[in-house]
């Protein structure tokens, strides 16, 4: 078993959870049935377990221009309450990590990356803010993080807040947080997540995780909310058409590469570590394209199988495997940008066998509730 366990894993235990070994973290993959937890997500809600991602702050007078220099995005107009999806690059403009920042006050900010990541990106924040009159502590040990996701996520909640509470909840943006007081314990509440569904990320103290797993169990228990493992969590952010670290993107790519454009801000004046080698890719071009792909069989494609156009090899699959709630499957691929507009047939070679596929927009599923 790896040594890293979060505060919820005998919680996890005593649920009959099958775990896997996830970035070195021991993590639940399922509880019982990977559709039943997906479809769950979809029609009612889910609980995950999260803390295994980072959690570090940045604050003091300098920490929104530190975090301008040491990310891709411009972070001294962000409102305080809100959220803001950001990129981490390396000097030649590989991407690092994907992470999310929130504004908790005017010079304190929460900076979340994936759980592989989170050390590397404690350091490089580190090295980055040097000059400027900002701290970056890593906090990632004793904090947990609770994702409750779904539709009926928002009901679920409101229903463990004092009754003065129940509009502020309900007026919290997506991509916004606020703290709440759950069982006299303050709660950071972020209407985040990584499904496609409405629901919230839960920032607490490790101390009080399993408290407040089980108060969010209970309280779902008459409203469909089951707990959920990796597996769902993965079928669903495809679906959803969310890129995953060490997937869609590497330190191999670029955000432009990822069709991240929107992301990096290059606006004068906006000095950060790798600006000039993502200037030079912007003004190049890119030679490959992240697009999505429906399958028009029944076979999946999985992550490293080729993409095929008229026999030869135009592209590579990323993540790929049947959608749950479509029915048909799905999949990520870096392919030729020649062959990226929506609609363009290809196949994807499955061990020896080509199968039709079709270039199409993403998110593949969107919600309409």
């Amino acid at each position: 078993m790896s040594e890293r366990t979060t505060a919820l894993y005998e919680a996890h235990a005593a649920l009959g959870a099958h775990f896997t070994d996830f970035g070195g973290w021991q993590m639940p993959l399922r509880y019982g049935s990977e559709l039943a937890e997906h479809t769950a997500v979809r029609t009612a809600a889910g609980l995950f377990d999260l803390s295994h991602m980072g959690e570090v702050w940045v604050q003091g007078p300098d920490a929104a221009a530190a975090l301008s220099h040491a990310l891709v995005g411009v972070f001294e107009p962000l409102a305080v309450g809100r959220a803001k999806y950001s990129l981490i690059v390396a000097q030649d403009g590989g991407i690092l990590d994907d992470l999310i920042v929130y504004r908790i006050t005017p010079e304190r900010f929460l900076v979340v990356p994936n759980a592989g990541n989170a050390e590397l990106v404690f350091t490089e924040l580190t090295t980055r803010a040097a000059g400027f009159t900002a701290t970056v502590t890593d906090a990632s040990a004793h904090t947990a993080l609770i994702a409750l996701q779904g539709p009926r996520a928002a009901e679920i909640l409101t229903g463990l807040l004092p009754e003065a509470e129940h509009e502020t909840l309900a007026a919290l943006r997506y991509y916004a947080a606020h703290e709440f007081s759950i069982d006299d314990q303050p709660v950071l509440v972020a209407r985040t997540g990584y499904t496609g569904e409405d629901g919230f990320e839960l920032f607490i103290p490790d101390t009080a995780a399993p408290g407040l797993w089980d108060t969010l169990l209970a309280a779902g228990l008459t409203r469909g909310l089951i707990p959920c493992g990796l597996a769902a969590r993965d079928s669903l952010r495809l679906e959803a058409g969310m890129p995953l670290y060490g997937n869609e993107l590497t330190s191999a790519l670029t955000p432009f590469d990822a069709g991240f454009d929107r992301v990096v801000n290059l606006d004068e004046g906006h000095d950060f570590v790798g600006r000039a080698a993502l200037e030079a890719a912007h003004a190049t071009g890119v030679r490959r394209v992240l697009v999505g792909l429906r399958g028009e069989g029944r076979r999946a494609a999985r992550a490293g199988y080729p993409i095929l156009v008229d026999g030869e090899a135009v592209g590579t699959v990323t993540s790929g495997q049947p959608s749950p709630t479509l029915g048909f499957p799905i999949a990520f691929a870096y392919i030729d940008p020649a062959y990226a507009t929506p609609g363009t047939p290809v196949q994807a070679d499955l061990r020896g066998k080509p199968e039709a596929f079709t270039v199409t927009a993403t998110p593949f599923y969107r919600r309409t509730r």
